[in-house]
């Protein structure tokens, strides 16, 4: 039940995806592998609730490091439901 849950959320979420995930893959890779301009997490490494945390955090601009105030502008136009379907996918996309 949980697969097809999560199904069904990557599944919506893949519009927003197409748009917006492409152009995250020149920081974080296409299989979210990398460490953003060799400060940020792996994100691969992350679990679904953690990149939840971190972009509406970015989002609110209570988290964050070096790149905060670059990723708060990518976020920001996104709502937190958004944000949280992003994340599964993003889980989705780093088993590949």
């Amino acid at each position: 039940m949980n697969k097809i849950l999560l199904g069904l959320v990557a599944l919506s979420a893949v519009v927003f995806a197409e748009v917006n995930l492409k152009s995250c893959a020149g920081c974080h890779g296409t299989t979210w592998e990398k460490k953003a301009m060799g400060k940020s997490a792996v994100v691969a490494d992350m679990n679904a609730s953690a990149i939840t945390t971190a972009l509406l955090g970015y989002k609110d601009g209570t988290y964050g490091g070096a790149m905060k105030g670059l990723m708060k502008s990518q976020v920001a136009r996104y709502s937190a439901e958004d944000l949280n379907a992003t994340a599964l996918l993003i889980v989705e996309q780093s088993k590949k």
